[in-house]
């Protein structure tokens, strides 16, 4: 990988270091250390609701809590379900507090959570089938209202509508909100939820996600675009259950939604360290296996073609969050295994991969030496650093546009 290539993802920034005189502080040997970076580097990792609340029993809590040490030595974003059917299988007796335990213990350890999502019509709320469309409509906005309203602070990213291209046309099983898609339109039915959610947390930072790599998806963007809906980002599912996409087909799909500008953000991706689903398969959810093994010669396979995705997402300038939906082997969709630990919680060559991008060839750790003025410059990754001197630790942000930056110690 060229160095140039990632250009995008550093800048240049001076230091000037003094004291609390306002004397320049020259001489000085310095240590710059990045501790988060500013690109999210994420997992599906639901089982942060467990352990958060110790809600389990003993043996299983240190279990997941080991679990959730290796998630965290790598990555600083995850997403937590919000299924309105598991999230409220019964009207108006929500898990909000359960979910807000654990994006609050999430956050509190320098991870972005994602609220994953507002709208979909699979695990939608069973209850709605009671109800006239008009009512769902409703009851889908109160669900907006209330949520975004309560985890403001805490969770300020979501997936507002999932899956909006097969929605309206659904037909495994009735469900609330393919009809009300049915009335709405398409574009109709993501404009109102997206300015519904927007009216209840306006600095939030809002997707639409889908599955649907085809012109399809791109058709619906353009058109929610002239509708004058404000897509923060756009969400890119990449389960590849039947086989790594490739550099040609992964380049292909970044080209056709780079046209529209707008960040990427790659909000589920699952690569296999097993056999692969066969390609006959349409809808993903129709393969069911008894046993799903994890074995050595794939899993070395996973780690080559998670080194290459990672790779070409972090290169791309528009690429501003890559998830891997399944951390772990256990419990992962559709029994895959899919994950970056096995289910005794060991590490796979994927992990360690990823671990060494993250941690290493994208991170910024450089010794430095203050000049007769107290000043020091570097280049880093953009993202979160602590600076030492001596015995003083100060913490900043490194971001584009922000070049010089007087610091007291």
């Amino acid at each position: 990988m060229s160095v140039n290539n990632l250009a995008h993802r550093k800048t240049n920034k001076t230091i000037k270091l003094i004291d609390e005189t306002g004397n320049p502080i020259a001489g000085k040997k310095v240590s710059l250390k990045q501790t988060n970076h500013k690109f999210l580097f994420g997992c599906g990792i639901f089982d942060a609701i467990e352990v958060a609340n110790k809600s389990v029993p003993e043996d299983r809590l240190v279990f997941l809590e080991e679990q959730l040490d290796k998630f965290l030595d790598v990555f600083n974003s995850a997403t937590l379900p919000f299924y309105w059917a598991l999230f409220e299988p019964e009207k108006g007796k929500p898990r909000t507090n359960e979910l807000k335990t654990a994006a609050q213990w999430l956050k509190e350890r320098n991870v972005t959570v994602k609220g994953h999502p507002l709208c979909w019509h699979t695990l939608t709320a069973p209850w709605l089938l009671d109800m006239s469309n008009e009512e769902i409509l409703k009851a889908q906005f109160d669900r907006i209202e209330r949520d975004v309203s309560d985890f403001k602070g805490v969770i300020d990213t979501w997936d507002v509508i999932n899956e909006v291209v097969i929605m309206p046309i659904f037909d495994k099983y009735d469900n609330g909100i393919t009809r009300i898609s049915r009335d709405l339109s398409r574009v109709g039915i993501i404009k109102e939820m997206f300015e519904k959610t927007r009216e209840f947390n306006p600095n939030a930072t809002l997707l639409l996600n889908d599955f649907n790599t085809s012109i399809n998806y791109e058709i619906l963007i353009d058109g929610c675009l002239n509708a004058g809906v404000t897509i923060d980002a756009i969400g890119i599912q990449s389960h590849q259950h039947q086989g790594y996409w490739g550099r040609e087909k992964l380049e292909q799909v970044l080209d056709r939604f780079s046209s529209f500008g707008l960040p990427i953000h790659f909000t589920e991706n699952t690569l296999t360290s097993g056999h692969l689903m066969p390609a006959d398969i349409v809808d993903l959810n129709d393969y069911q296996v008894t046993e799903w093994p994890s074995t050595p010669e794939f899993e070395e396979r996973q780690a080559k073609e998670v080194e290459e995705m990672y790779s070409i997402l972090f290169e791309h300038p528009l690429v501003e969050a890559i998830t891997t939906w399944s951390f772990s082997d256990v419990g992962a969709w559709l029994g895959a295994p899919a994950g970056f630990l096995r289910k005794d919680n060991s590490p796979k060559p994927a992990y360690e991969v990823v671990k060494k991008l993250i941690k290493e060839d994208w991170n910024t750790n450089v010794i430095r030496q203050t000049d007769d003025n107290g000043f020091v410059s570097f280049e880093g990754f953009l993202g979160e650093y602590d600076l030492v001197c001596g015995d003083k630790k100060v913490s900043f942000k490194l971001e584009k546009g922000v070049d010089t930056e007087q610091i007291i110690i």
